[in-house]
Protein backbone atom coordinates (compact mmCIF):
# COMPACT_ATOMS: atom_id res chain seq x y z
CA UNK A 1 0.00 0.00 0.00
CA UNK A 2 1.75 3.56 -1.07
CA UNK A 3 2.64 5.85 1.83
CA UNK A 4 0.57 9.17 2.02
CA UNK A 5 3.38 11.47 2.09
CA UNK A 6 0.84 14.68 2.17
CA UNK A 7 -0.28 12.96 5.56
CA UNK A 8 1.90 14.59 8.84
CA UNK A 9 2.31 11.64 11.11
CA UNK A 10 1.91 12.11 14.64
CA UNK A 11 4.23 10.76 17.52
CA UNK A 12 4.22 7.33 18.69
CA UNK A 13 3.53 8.60 22.17
CA UNK A 14 1.14 11.14 22.47
CA UNK A 15 -1.09 12.91 25.25
CA UNK A 16 -4.59 13.76 24.82
CA UNK A 17 -5.18 18.02 24.17
CA UNK A 18 -7.41 18.40 27.31
CA UNK A 19 -4.77 17.71 29.54
CA UNK A 20 -2.71 20.56 28.24
CA UNK A 21 -5.82 23.05 29.02
CA UNK A 22 -5.74 22.17 32.46
CA UNK A 23 -3.39 24.80 33.11
CA UNK A 24 -2.62 26.40 36.74
CA UNK A 25 -3.47 30.25 36.07
CA UNK A 26 -0.76 32.38 35.83
CA UNK A 27 0.09 34.60 39.10
CA UNK A 28 2.21 37.65 38.58
CA UNK A 29 4.16 39.36 41.29
CA UNK A 30 2.66 43.07 42.08
CA UNK A 31 5.91 44.07 43.59
CA UNK A 32 9.17 43.84 42.97
CA UNK A 33 11.18 43.65 39.70
CA UNK A 34 9.03 41.97 37.08
CA UNK A 35 9.56 38.83 35.13
CA UNK A 36 12.41 39.94 32.99
CA UNK A 37 14.20 41.94 35.44
CA UNK A 38 12.83 45.58 34.67
CA UNK A 39 11.69 47.87 37.65
CA UNK A 40 8.37 48.82 38.32
CA UNK A 41 6.56 52.31 38.12
CA UNK A 42 9.95 53.48 36.16
CA UNK A 43 10.67 54.24 32.98
CA UNK A 44 11.90 51.23 31.94
CA UNK A 45 11.38 50.32 28.44
CA UNK A 46 13.35 47.24 26.88
CA UNK A 47 16.61 47.16 24.49
CA UNK A 48 15.55 48.15 21.00
CA UNK A 49 16.80 46.48 17.71
CA UNK A 50 16.08 48.90 14.16
CA UNK A 51 17.37 48.19 11.17
CA UNK A 52 15.89 50.96 7.81
CA UNK A 53 15.56 49.65 4.16
CA UNK A 54 15.43 45.34 4.67
CA UNK A 55 12.73 44.63 1.54
CA UNK A 56 14.43 45.98 -2.04
CA UNK A 57 10.52 45.87 -3.17
CA UNK A 58 9.44 48.32 -1.29
CA UNK A 59 9.97 52.38 -1.29
CA UNK A 60 10.60 52.18 2.62
CA UNK A 61 10.93 49.47 4.65
CA UNK A 62 11.81 48.97 8.60
CA UNK A 63 12.21 46.26 10.90
CA UNK A 64 11.87 46.91 15.09
CA UNK A 65 13.00 44.28 17.58
CA UNK A 66 11.96 45.04 21.60
CA UNK A 67 12.21 41.80 23.61
CA UNK A 68 10.57 39.26 22.11
CA UNK A 69 8.11 41.67 20.09
CA UNK A 70 9.18 41.52 16.48
CA UNK A 71 7.64 43.72 13.47
CA UNK A 72 8.49 44.15 9.54
CA UNK A 73 7.11 47.46 8.20
CA UNK A 74 6.50 48.07 4.41
CA UNK A 75 6.00 51.21 2.80
CA UNK A 76 4.80 51.53 -0.73
CA UNK A 77 3.75 55.02 -3.02
CA UNK A 78 3.22 57.71 -3.60
CA UNK A 79 1.23 56.42 -6.48
CA UNK A 80 -1.67 57.12 -8.66
CA UNK A 81 -5.22 56.47 -6.37
CA UNK A 82 -7.71 53.92 -7.86
CA UNK A 83 -10.62 56.34 -6.68
CA UNK A 84 -10.72 60.11 -7.21
CA UNK A 85 -12.89 62.26 -5.42
CA UNK A 86 -12.72 65.82 -4.39
CA UNK A 87 -10.64 65.09 -0.91
CA UNK A 88 -8.16 63.10 -3.35
CA UNK A 89 -7.61 66.25 -5.49
CA UNK A 90 -6.23 68.59 -3.12
CA UNK A 91 -4.69 66.17 -0.69
CA UNK A 92 -2.98 62.68 -0.60
CA UNK A 93 -4.32 59.51 0.88
CA UNK A 94 -2.82 57.38 3.24
CA UNK A 95 -3.60 53.52 3.60
CA UNK A 96 -2.53 51.25 6.51
CA UNK A 97 -2.86 47.48 7.12
CA UNK A 98 -1.28 45.66 10.07
CA UNK A 99 -1.86 41.98 10.39
CA UNK A 100 -0.69 39.42 12.64
CA UNK A 101 1.70 36.83 11.61
CA UNK A 102 -0.14 32.90 12.55
CA UNK A 103 2.39 32.20 14.48
CA UNK A 104 2.97 35.27 16.06
CA UNK A 105 0.80 34.55 18.96
CA UNK A 106 0.74 31.65 21.68
CA UNK A 107 -2.68 30.89 19.80
CA UNK A 108 -2.05 30.18 16.47
CA UNK A 109 -4.20 32.63 14.18
CA UNK A 110 -5.26 32.80 10.82
CA UNK A 111 -4.17 35.04 7.39
CA UNK A 112 -7.88 36.37 7.68
CA UNK A 113 -8.04 39.78 8.97
CA UNK A 114 -9.95 39.90 12.40
CA UNK A 115 -11.66 42.42 14.26
CA UNK A 116 -8.51 43.42 16.25
CA UNK A 117 -6.17 43.80 13.01
CA UNK A 118 -8.77 46.48 11.92
CA UNK A 119 -8.70 47.50 15.26
CA UNK A 120 -5.25 48.16 15.16
CA UNK A 121 -4.74 49.55 11.30
CA UNK A 122 -7.19 52.27 12.63
CA UNK A 123 -5.29 53.12 15.11
CA UNK A 124 -1.75 53.11 13.41
CA UNK A 125 -3.57 55.01 11.16
CA UNK A 126 -5.16 57.77 13.35
CA UNK A 127 -1.88 57.95 14.63
CA UNK A 128 0.62 58.33 11.31
CA UNK A 129 -1.82 60.75 9.46
CA UNK A 130 -1.32 64.00 11.51
CA UNK A 131 2.66 63.78 10.96
CA UNK A 132 2.44 63.06 7.20
CA UNK A 133 2.49 66.04 5.05
CA UNK A 134 -0.33 64.62 2.64
CA UNK A 135 -0.99 67.88 0.94
CA UNK A 136 2.63 67.37 -0.64
CA UNK A 137 0.64 64.42 -2.56
CA UNK A 138 -2.01 65.49 -4.48
CA UNK A 139 -4.11 62.54 -6.52
CA UNK A 140 -1.85 60.02 -4.81
CA UNK A 141 -1.98 57.13 -1.74
CA UNK A 142 0.76 55.83 0.34
CA UNK A 143 0.23 52.40 1.67
CA UNK A 144 1.65 51.71 4.92
CA UNK A 145 1.82 47.42 5.80
CA UNK A 146 2.89 46.24 9.08
CA UNK A 147 3.19 42.28 9.90
CA UNK A 148 3.95 41.13 13.35
CA UNK A 149 6.13 38.49 12.90
CA UNK A 150 6.19 38.12 16.78
CA UNK A 151 3.98 39.30 19.55
CA UNK A 152 5.63 39.49 22.90
CA UNK A 153 3.78 42.71 24.00
CA UNK A 154 3.41 46.73 23.32
CA UNK A 155 2.38 45.38 19.59
CA UNK A 156 0.94 48.80 18.52
CA UNK A 157 3.25 51.25 20.15
CA UNK A 158 5.90 49.23 18.11
CA UNK A 159 3.79 48.95 15.30
CA UNK A 160 3.45 53.38 15.49
CA UNK A 161 7.57 53.44 16.01
CA UNK A 162 8.29 51.09 12.95
CA UNK A 163 5.95 52.01 10.54
CA UNK A 164 7.14 56.22 11.06
CA UNK A 165 10.66 55.27 10.37
CA UNK A 166 9.72 52.79 6.82
CA UNK A 167 7.70 56.46 5.88
CA UNK A 168 11.24 58.45 6.65
CA UNK A 169 13.06 55.56 4.95
CA UNK A 170 10.70 56.24 1.64
CA UNK A 171 11.77 59.55 1.74
CA UNK A 172 7.95 60.74 2.57
CA UNK A 173 7.75 64.18 3.86
CA UNK A 174 6.83 64.07 7.50
CA UNK A 175 6.67 67.05 10.21
CA UNK A 176 8.47 65.22 12.35
CA UNK A 177 8.75 61.22 13.39
CA UNK A 178 5.72 59.30 15.49
CA UNK A 179 7.19 57.21 18.35
CA UNK A 180 5.38 54.89 20.55
CA UNK A 181 4.98 54.12 23.85
CA UNK A 182 2.43 52.18 26.30
CA UNK A 183 2.13 50.82 29.73
CA UNK A 184 -0.27 48.58 31.80
CA UNK A 185 -1.66 49.96 34.93
CA UNK A 186 -2.12 47.48 37.40
CA UNK A 187 -3.72 48.85 40.59
CA UNK A 188 -1.43 51.09 42.78
CA UNK A 189 1.38 49.94 40.20
CA UNK A 190 2.07 50.69 36.53
CA UNK A 191 4.85 48.73 34.08
CA UNK A 192 6.15 50.71 31.30
CA UNK A 193 6.60 48.56 27.71
CA UNK A 194 4.09 45.19 29.34
CA UNK A 195 5.55 41.95 27.78
CA UNK A 196 2.41 39.93 26.52
CA UNK A 197 2.12 38.14 29.91
CA UNK A 198 1.70 41.44 31.87
CA UNK A 199 -0.93 42.81 29.30
CA UNK A 200 -3.06 39.78 29.52
CA UNK A 201 -2.87 38.76 33.10
CA UNK A 202 -3.19 41.29 35.94
CA UNK A 203 -1.92 40.47 39.93
CA UNK A 204 -4.27 42.74 41.44
CA UNK A 205 -7.25 41.43 42.85
CA UNK A 206 -9.28 45.28 43.29
CA UNK A 207 -10.75 46.42 39.60
CA UNK A 208 -9.64 49.67 40.18
CA UNK A 209 -7.28 50.99 38.07
CA UNK A 210 -6.66 48.19 35.61
CA UNK A 211 -6.33 49.47 31.57
CA UNK A 212 -3.63 49.91 29.25
CA UNK A 213 -2.36 53.10 27.50
CA UNK A 214 -1.00 53.66 24.27
CA UNK A 215 0.53 57.17 23.17
CA UNK A 216 2.06 58.17 20.07
CA UNK A 217 3.98 61.27 20.23
CA UNK A 218 6.15 63.57 18.50
CA UNK A 219 8.99 64.59 19.91
CA UNK A 220 10.46 67.18 18.04
CA UNK A 221 6.88 69.12 17.84
CA UNK A 222 6.22 67.73 21.39
CA UNK A 223 2.54 66.70 20.48
CA UNK A 224 -0.15 63.99 21.16
CA UNK A 225 -0.90 62.30 17.87
CA UNK A 226 -2.77 59.34 18.89
CA UNK A 227 -3.75 57.83 22.71
CA UNK A 228 -5.82 54.46 23.11
CA UNK A 229 -6.69 53.70 26.74
CA UNK A 230 -8.97 50.47 27.82
CA UNK A 231 -10.11 49.60 31.18
CA UNK A 232 -10.96 51.60 33.81
CA UNK A 233 -8.59 54.42 35.30
CA UNK A 234 -9.02 57.60 37.47
CA UNK A 235 -8.41 61.13 35.80
CA UNK A 236 -5.04 61.36 37.83
CA UNK A 237 -3.93 57.48 36.75
CA UNK A 238 -4.45 58.74 33.34
CA UNK A 239 -2.43 61.91 33.11
CA UNK A 240 0.41 60.61 34.91
CA UNK A 241 0.58 57.58 32.31
CA UNK A 242 0.42 60.17 29.38
CA UNK A 243 3.40 61.79 31.04
CA UNK A 244 5.27 58.26 31.82
CA UNK A 245 4.77 57.27 28.01
CA UNK A 246 6.05 60.61 26.67
CA UNK A 247 9.46 60.11 28.40
CA UNK A 248 9.39 56.19 27.41
CA UNK A 249 9.31 57.94 23.63
CA UNK A 250 11.86 60.56 24.20
CA UNK A 251 14.12 57.37 25.42
CA UNK A 252 13.61 56.01 22.10
CA UNK A 253 14.26 58.49 20.03
CA UNK A 254 18.11 58.43 19.80
CA UNK A 255 17.97 55.03 18.58
CA UNK A 256 15.39 55.71 15.92
CA UNK A 257 17.53 58.83 15.05
CA UNK A 258 20.80 56.91 14.79
CA UNK A 259 18.93 54.14 12.80
CA UNK A 260 17.79 56.28 10.30
CA UNK A 261 20.90 58.45 9.83
CA UNK A 262 22.78 55.11 9.49
CA UNK A 263 20.97 53.95 6.73
CA UNK A 264 20.89 57.37 4.69
CA UNK A 265 24.45 57.21 4.94
CA UNK A 266 24.45 53.79 3.34
CA UNK A 267 21.89 54.70 0.37
CA UNK A 268 23.98 57.92 -0.38
CA UNK A 269 26.39 57.52 -3.28
CA UNK A 270 29.94 57.86 -2.29
CA UNK A 271 31.97 61.07 -2.61
CA UNK A 272 33.23 61.74 -6.14
CA UNK A 273 37.02 62.18 -6.62
CA UNK A 274 37.95 65.54 -7.79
Amino acid sequence: MPTDTKRVRGPEVSQSPSLLLCRPPVVLPSQGPRADGRQRDQVDVRPVFVRCGLVSQAKGSAYIEAGNTKLMCCVYGPRETERKDETDMKCGRLTTDMRFAPFSCPERGSWIQGSQDKDFSLMLHESLQPAVCLHKYPRSQIEVNVMVLENSGSVLAHAITCASLALADAGIEMYDLVLGCSIRQDGASCVVDPSYMEENYCSSASSENQGGLTVAFLPSLNQISGLQSDGEMTEEILTAGVRTCIEGCYKLYPVIQQALAKAVRKAAPPPSES
